[in-house]
């Protein structure tokens, strides 16, 4: 027999002219032998929305309908009536009044339920409608979520027996009853699929103090699951139950564990990994989740700017040669390397990965899991690809020095190498794969390009707006950076917080990008082993933008917002001081200097360029001892004769003589007779260095080495710093002559 409320609903549909009373008449003979009401079947049909259903109702039955997503509703209406009564019939109570009780349902409830209200709550119901979904997530979130399951286990069984405390009895005999428990698995089943619909990469079990916390990572941001404070209850079942999906030991707690499993959701298969941890109140646990469906991300949805994107064009189809990904983890490192490689796959490629883990699994590519308890490490397995015929070979990531120098050599015999590095920026993983020992001519020989990338949430498509909040300094910046000309034009948006985007006002991540491309200048300078900071300032003169800027850039499009960028990149300086000619004139010592971003500006008298050659007039004893220095290369500042300007350029070299009149050092090319350089000396790691300016007096050439040895003599130093040199240079002679009488 048809409820009332279904009578009303088909005579509406009909009366409307949304269905035709045949089709009404279909619905009613598919329900007829079942207690499924008209409603569910036409929305199970997807004959009506649930709009047009609520509006008929509210019309036929003269009831008001709410939106649930628009209400706030106050804490002491939840005390008042039990999660077990609103989950059962499904309604959500809204407020309190009088005596009275209005409650939201999608389905008018029937006499019988509305008595129990009475009877049981000591309240009269007040009906109002609404979509079932919004009573559904209201629900999770002012009774908590999964509160309807622990409740219901709660009242089946003891609690005693899932509390975990320190004087408790230990917890073996019942335990593989409990983790059986149909409410235990429909729990983690549960919290599996909120996590996943809510788009969450990572699950958190942390237990603490008489309560545990759970969370999920959201567009790389912890926020809290909203589980009751009950769950601490079931800390213990829900761990074992995920341990036996992962076929990890459930009686062993003190050692961490690692393991995986796959589960099944309606859109996909899901890759779970677990890894435990113990912890003084129990074990802590994180689930990576995965999805098996290969994510094929195209270059073009990376994130890359136009500049960018054909750069990367270019690097995938080099026939050989390293290309590097930079950053720390979480970055998106690795899914950058997967758009590289389904940019180049064909079957006329042979393409090998080795990875811990394979996160995504791709048709076509050859991909091997490193295990390191096998002694499968990322060397050893690099080495057997190489017998596998491979065109293009992806590392997971280079850890050491080993597996940086096979993969190295591998590129130098016509392969085409992807791997990543943990650094900060691009120019550091030059610096990086130095300290592993690797030979700066193989870096130069090798490697086609350092890519740095940092992940930024992007806003909210839904509630998008611009915001005048911003600090001026901000918008001030972004102008420096991007050479724009009016700070007018800079518009800056962000979320304001909606239901789409669970009122963080962000949806999903994007990249930004730094792509050093190796060229001529910065191969010469990497021979020289200098700090990663000019490596930088090299590639930046030749065009590369900064992770920075790349940020500012999606600011100023909509993207995402300025607190993101200056999250996860450093400030910089765009513009350089200028020196005016009172400031020159108002100097009246023999030097004095001002830095900018780049350059040093340095305003001399002319009597220090005339100084004598004291190198070669054997003034000064000399000797033979490596030294390091550093040094810049400075030119006159065009239509100024008396102001001196470094090219912002530090090189590292080491001595191959020195006095305390100059010295001779290493460079892997020669620089012109009479060049003006500005000298950091070194004598020890614990003293200040020695600095000044020096003169390039002559270039010898060694045809053994392919070096140059470049002789300059000191052009301003100080007494102090001379006698500081001519002791050390005495101190080492006399140290040489005493081995040579012991020898």
């Amino acid at each position: 027999m048809m409820k009332q409320s279904d009578k009303i609903l088909a005579e509406g549909l009909v009366k409307k002219g949304i269905l035709s009373q045949e089709q009404i008449n279909k619905c009613i003979e598919q329900i007829k032998s079942s207690e499924e009401t008209l409603r569910n079947c036409l929305a199970r049909n997807n004959l009506v929305s649930e709009n047009q259903i609520l509006n008929i109702l509210s019309e036929g039955l003269g009831i008001q309908t709410v939106n649930l997503k628009k209400i706030q509703i106050d804490k002491s209406v939840i005390e008042k009536v039990p999660v077990k009564f609103a989950w059962y019939y499904k309604f959500m109570p809204i407020k309190i009044e009088n005596k009275s009780l209005t409650l939201a349902t999608a389905t008018p409830l029937d006499v019988k339920v509305q008595d129990d209200i009475r009877v049981h709550l000591g309240l009269e119901p007040h009906i109002v409608l609404s979509q079932e979904a919004d009573i559904i997530e209201a629900l999770n979130k002012y009774y908590g979520f999964a509160a309807d399951t622990i409740d219901r286990i709660l009242t089946k069984e003891s609690t005693k027996k899932f509390f975990f405390d320190k004087e408790a009895a230990p917890w073996v005999e019942d335990l593989e009853k409990q983790t059986e428990d149909a409410s235990v698995v429909r729990l983690v089943n549960q919290i599996l699929l909120d996590a996943y619909q809510k788009r969450a990469t990572d699950i958190h079990i942390e237990p603490y103090r008489e309560k545990v916390r759970l969370r999920y990572r959201i567009d790389g941001v912890l926020v809290d699951a909203n589980l009751p404070p009950e769950v601490k209850h079931f800390l213990l079942p829900i761990l074992s139950r995920l341990k036996i999906m992962a076929n990890l030991s459930i009686v062993e707690k003190r050692l961490p564990q690692d393991g995986s499993t796959i589960v099944k959701t309606k859109d996909q298969d899901l890759d779970l990994r677990i890894s435990t941890i113990p912890t003084p109140r129990g074990e802590s646990m994180v689930i990576r989740i995965l999805p098996t469906k290969v994510m094929l991300f195209s270059l073009e949805k990376l994130g890359l700017s136009e500049a960018n994107l054909k750069i990367f064009r270019e690097l995938v189809k080099k026939p050989h040669g390293i290309l590097l990904v930079t950053g720390p983890t979480g970055s998106g490192k690795t899914t950058t390397l997967y758009a590289c490689l389904n940019e180049i796959n064909s079957p006329k490629r042979k393409i090998v990965t080795i990875e811990d883990p394979i996160e995504y699994e791709m048709e076509g590519i050859t991909q091997i899991h490193a295990n390191p308890k096998v002694n499968l490490d990322f060397a050893t397995g690099l080495r057997s690809i190489l017998r596998h015929d491979p065109d293009i070979i992806m590392v997971g990531e280079i850890r050491d020095s080993e597996t940086a120098e096979i993969a190295i050599r591998t590129a130098l015999t016509g392969h085409l190498v992807y791997s990543t590095l943990h650094t900060n920026d691009a120019a550091s993983g030059i610096t990086r794969l130095i300290d592993m020992g690797i030979e700066p001519y193989l870096v130069a020989s090798s490697v086609e390009a350092f890519v740095a990338q940092r992940l930024v949430r992007v806003i909210c498509p839904n509630c998008k707006e611009e915001t005048s909040s911003p600090r001026l300094e901000i918008k001030e910046e972004i102008l420096k950076a991007l050479k724009l000309e009016n700070i007018q034009h800079i518009k800056i948006y962000a979320g304001r917080g909606c239901d789409y985007c669970h009122n963080t006002g962000y949806y999903g991540r994007t990249a930004i990008y730094e792509v050093l491309v190796m060229n001529e200048d910065i191969r010469a300078a990497i021979l020289e082993k200098p700090r990663a900071e000019y490596i930088r300032q090299i590639a930046i003169r030749h065009g590369m933008n900064t992770l920075r800027q790349d940020g500012w850039r999606k600011v100023v499009q909509g993207i995402t917002t300025p607190l993101e960028v200056m999250n996860v990149t450093e400030k910089e300086e765009y513009e350089e001081k200028k020196v005016t000619e009172n400031q020159a004139s108002s100097q009246t010592e023999k030097i004095s200097s001002i830095k900018t971003d780049r350059h040093q500006y340095r305003i001399i008298t002319q009597d220090i360029l005339s100084t004598k050659n004291e190198y070669d007039s054997r003034v000064y004893p000399r000797v033979a001892e490596r030294v390091d220095i550093r040094y810049q290369i400075i030119e006159a500042k065009p239509l100024e004769t008396n102001v001196l300007m470094t090219d912002g350029v530090e090189h590292s070299s080491v001595t191959k003589d020195i006095s305390a009149g100059g010295l001779k050092f290493a460079s892997g090319y020669p620089l012109p007779i009479g060049t003006i350089i500005e000298l950091k000396i070194h004598l020890t790691k614990e003293e200040r260095s020695i600095d000044c300016l020096a003169r390039i007096a002559r270039v010898e050439e060694n045809s053994l080495s392919a070096m140059y040895h470049i002789v300059t003599y000191y052009l301003n130093i100080s007494s102090a710093d001379r006698a500081r040199i001519e002791n050390f240079v005495k101190e080492k002679v006399q140290a040489k002559s005493q081995e040579k009488k012991i020898a």
